[in-house]
């Protein structure tokens, strides 16, 4: 997915339009069309200005890095696991993993 699919994309998931898009990055709607179209390409301050609108990392917008499909609120829990003791790490990660077998035992029940 290009960047102005990835705005495209955002963008509908947030449920706003090119305008209000334009006003929150201080932006036209005009130049927000050119980016979604790839007719330009957003400097690096834009890409930033739409990252913080859209609560997304930089990986995540351009689609580039390990990290690129996750949210930044999804990155905020990975920081706040790193930061637990190696138990309480450990507690969590067999939770995770039970909760995550659970969904794909039920997923695949379901097809």
């Amino acid at each position: 997915m290009n960047i102005g699919e990835r705005i495209i994309q955002l963008r509908k998931e947030c449920n706003i339009s090119q305008s209000e898009l334009a006003k929150k990055t201080a932006m036209s709607r005009t130049i927000i069309g050119n980016y979604e179209r790839n007719a330009n390409t957003p400097s690096i301050e834009v890409l930033a200005k739409l990252a913080k609108v859209f609560n997304v990392s930089l990986d995540f917008l351009i689609g580039e890095g390990e990290i690129a499909s996750f949210n930044k609120d999804v990155l905020k829990r990975i920081e706040g696991i790193q930061n637990l003791d190696t138990d309480t790490k450990n507690h969590l990660f067999f939770i995770i993993d039970t909760v995550i077998q659970h969904f794909n035992t039920k997923k695949a029940f379901l097809k």
